[in-house]
This record gives C-alpha cells, structure tokens and sequence, in this order.
C-alpha cells in the first residue's frame, strides 16, 4: 500500500521523466542521421564540383584547339562556371573560364574533315 501511495503522489514526476528518456533518444537518433547526411551532402558536391570542373577543362581544350568558342557554349559556360563557382570551386576552371570567354565566336581556321 505504501508503494502504491508513492507512485500516486509521484506520477507526474516519473511522467515526465519518461518524457525526457523519450526526447533524449529521439534527439540522438537525429542528430546521428543529421551528421550522416551531412557526410553524404558533402560526397555529393564535391563530386558533382568535381564533374563540372572537369567539364570546364573539357570544354577549354576542345574550344581551345578549334581557336573559337560559339555564343551558344559560351552561354552553356557561363551556366556550368556558376554552378562550379556556387559549390566552392574556384581554382585554375577560373582563369579557364575567363579565356574561354575571350575566345572569339568564330573560329580562326575551319576545321576541314574527310
């Protein structure tokens, strides 16, 4: 009887005891994912940096070798290069970028194929 009054006088502290356990579980079982994914974001861009460098370096030697770059590769350049730079890219795809941009819209000599 005695312990039945003591859980009757005590209730609300145990309640919100459970209530705590409850939210301390809840709150590591977050912020474990939070860190996960957090891991993962980061995999991601920096691959994907990693994909549009590479494809502004692509673009440098293929715009490069014809001694041209068309308005059209410039605007898709422009895309890509803000994107790279948007991600935290910001290395030697700049100084690419900045000659490619200063590449003339036509081409020096035609390319001739047989």
């Amino acid at each position: 009887m005695e312990i039945l009054n003591y859980v009757l006088m005590h209730w609300v502290e145990w309640l919100f005891a459970g209530i705590l356990a409850l939210l301390g579980y809840g709150y590591r079982t977050i912020y474990a994912r939070l860190k996960e994914e957090q891991v993962k974001n980061k995999a991601i861009s920096e691959g994907v940096q990693a994909l549009l460098r590479d494809s502004i370096v692509a673009n440098y030697n293929k715009y490069s070798e014809r001694g041209g770059m068309p308005i059209y590769a410039k605007e898709s350049l422009k895309r890509t290069y803000k994107a790279y730079s948007d991600l935290g890219g910001n290395d030697v795809a700049e100084e690419l970028y900045n000659k490619m941009l200063a590449m003339p819209e036509e081409p020096k000599y035609q390319i001739t194929r047989f």
